[in-house]
Parts: C-alpha cells; sequence; structure tokens
C-alpha cells in the first residue's frame, strides 16, 4: 500500500505521523512511504533519515495526498488539508470530530474514510491510541499548571511543593482515567494536596488502593465538585467519554467562589472542554482569565513535547498501520472489531453513533 505522512500544519504541532522506525518497518513489509519534506523537523527527524529508512521525500502536500492511499497524521485535518482528501483515501488520525462541525462536513464531502485514533479500541475495554496521549497530557497538566500558578504569568503565586513552614497546593483533579492518573501521579511527585473525583466505582476502588495513603478519591457530584474547587489552587479538568462532548463539570457561577488567581487546566478541551468557560488556546498563548481565574485549555497539548510524544503514539499506532496497510482497510474493519470501533466516517456519512448523536446527524452504520 502507498502510505502518506504529511507535515502538521496545525498551528504549535511539531509531532509527525511516523517516526523514520515506524517508516523502515512499514517499508520492510512491502510498502511504499512518502513524507512530505520537513514533516520530521520537530521530532529531529531529518529528510536523510526518512530516506535512510526506505521512504521517498516530497516537496508538498498536495503531491503526498495525491500518491498515497493511506494518510497517516497526528492532529485533525484542517479545512485544507479535508479539501485534499478523496473518496479513494483512509484517513488515520485523531479526529475530535463531535466538537467541530465544520471539520465533519468537510471529511463527509470528501468521501474519505476517516479513523480515528481515540476510539480505537482494546480487549480490556480500554482505548490504547488515546492512552499515551492522555498518560503525556496528564503528566503535562501539572507543569503547565505550575507555570501557570506563577504571579508573572496571572495566577496566585504559589508553589505546588510549597516550602518549609508553608501548605502545599490543593489540586483538584476531574476524573480519574489515564490522564487524570497521570496528573496525579505527577502532582503528588511534587508534593502538593490532592483529591480526585471519579464515578466509576470499580475505578474509585482502584485509585484508593494505589494512592489513598496520600491522595483523597472521592465519588463525583455536582454538589461534591463545587464545594472542593472553592479551596482549590489548580483544578485539572480530565473527564472523557470516547467519542462524545465532554461534560460541563464546572460552570461560570462556580468561578466566582474560587479563590482569585486559581487556575483551570483543561485537558478534555479535544473533546469540547469540561469547563463551561473554556476555549480553545494555542502553546504561543495558552491562557486567558475568566472571572479572576486562569484558564489553560491549549488543544494539542502533547504537541508540546514532540519527540517524546510522537514516540510514545507511534508505540501504539504502528501495529494498526501495519494491519491497515498489509490487509487493505476494509478487510482490517471487517475482521478487527477494535479497529472498527474506530471508524468515523465512511461513504460520506458518520459511521460513529456517539459522534452522529452529539452533531445530531444521521449514523451510517459500516457494512461488510
Amino acid at each position: 500500500m502507498r502510505i502518506g505522512v504529511p507535515r502538521e500544519i496545525k498551528q504549535n504541532e511539531l509531532r509527525v505521523g511516523l517516526t523514520p522506525g515506524s517508516v523502515s518497518e512499514l517499508v520492510w513489509q512491502g510498502h511504499e512511504v512518502v513524507v512530505e519534506k520537513d514533516a520530521g523537523h520537530g521530532i529531529k527527524a531529518s529528510d536523510g533519515d526518512y530516506i535512510k529508512a526506505g521512504a521517498r521525500i516530497l516537496n508538498d502536500p498536495e503531491k503526498i495526498f495525491d500518491a498515497a492511499e493511506l494518510i497517516v497524521k497526528v492532529k485533525e485535518p484542517q479545512l485544507e488539508e479535508c479539501a485534499r482528501l478523496r473518496s479513494d483515501h483512509t484517513l488515520f488520525t485523531y479526529l475530535h470530530l463531535a466538537a467541530n462541525r465544520r471539520q465533519t462536513e468537510a471529511l463527509m464531502a470528501s468521501g474519505c474514510t476517516a479513523i480515528a485514533y481515540e476510539t480505537v479500541t482494546g480487549d480490556a475495554g480500554n482505548l490504547p491510541l488515546l492512552q499515551p496521549m492522555s498518560e503525556v497530557a496528564g503528566r503535562l497538566s501539572i507543569q503547565a499548571g505550575a507555570y501557570a500558578l506563577q504571579s508573572a504569568n496571572g495566577g496566585a503565586g504559589i508553589l505546588l511543593s510549597g516550602a518549609p513552614g508553608t501548605k502545599s497546593a490543593n489540586i483538584i483533579i476531574l476524573g480519574g482515567g489515564v490522564a487524570g492518573e497521570n496528573a496525579l501521579q505527577m502532582a503528588l511527585g511534587a508534593r502538593a494536596r490532592c483529591t480526585v473525583f471519579e464515578t466509576c466505582l470499580s475505578r474509585i476502588s482502584g485509585l484508593d488502593r494505589i494512592y489513598g495513603a496520600n491522595a483523597q478519591v472521592e465519588f463525583s457530584t455536582k454538589d461534591a465538585i463545587a464545594e472542593s474547587i472553592r479551596t482549590a489552587d489548580l483544578v485539572i479538568g480530565a473527564v472523557l467519554i470516547p467519542g462524545a462532548l465532554a461534560p460541563k463539570l464546572v460552570n461560570r457561577d462556580m468561578l466566582g467562589n474560587m479563590k482569585p488567581g486559581a487556575v483551570l487546566v483543561d485537558i478534555s478541551i479535544d473533546q469540547g472542554g469540561c469547563f463551561e468557560t473554556s476555549k480553545p488556546t494555542t502553546h504561543d498563548n495558552p491562557t486567558y482569565v475568566v472571572d479572576d481565574i486562569v484558564h489553560y485549555c491549549v488543544a494539542n497539548m502533547p504537541g508540546a513535547v514532540p519527540q517524546t510524544s510522537t514516540v510514545a503514539l507511534n508505540n501504539a499506532t504502528l501495529k494498526y498501520v501495519l494491519r491497515l496497510a498489509g490487509e487493505g482497510v476494509h478487510n482490517a474493519l471487517v475482521s478487527d472489531r477494535h479497529l472498527l470501533a474506530g471508524l468515523h466516517v465512511w461513504r460520506g456519512g458518520i459511521a460513529h453513533p456517539v459522534v452522529a448523536g452529539d452533531l445530531g446527524m444521521q449514523h451510517r452504520e459500516f457494512v461488510h
């Protein structure tokens, strides 16, 4: 199969769909890979590295899309990329369609087949292609929150760990999944005081067994969240409903009860955000203030550490790229229900029922 890797064009996005190592594996198994010039610049991979791995380098994105059958990316296609897609293309990347109707309509109009990393499932009911970036985002959220808490950045001027004779920061984490647990690990490492809110009882029990001596793990309700954030210095939003819009757990009225200079970090912003006052920001301009509360809502948080993120992502995605290329897209979807769970756009319609429901669109069922 002919596989294309365009350079990411979303603002501040330095990750790349395939590393040279992944390209080498695909070429070794008989596939052709074309990579856009300088696509690997952000991960310190040169065009020469990709050529050595067996790829051809093409100078512009039009040529990549023209030459490829399978397009492997990291972030959702921007509208100009959607315009390059054809009905014989398969796109494999993060999509987050429920939060972006214009992108969804553009993908549908292209006629392409679009498979989203974030809803491919695993045998344990997990999301193996979302997990590595959730791990990175969870860990980054504490770094980002610590930076935003500095007074020069609009925060209250609080050190997460405190200092001898002072209180450490009070961190509230909404969601105890992969991102939330990784945020908790980093927060505890910084010697902060932590509370995690979660609704899944088995998850609550698991977190309590591991972290209960050092953190509070509580059942999540609206009232419990509202009460806890009154004294919070940093609130991490890490809720996830696969494929769906994130629920709004903190509304604007609650901000008035928070401490001035407190910080909200919304990991869920790709899915619309879990704070009512959230709006997507960029790494160039990551924060804004509403009612004296600092908001950090960067929509591609792992893009801040592209070398780590790209390798972690490729570790998870490569086997699926190999399967799509080796078996053919239709056969791979038919034979693997977990991969099929990632199918979002097919024959001009929305093939994922949750995404279709959130967008108010008709669900088009995949036909074998």
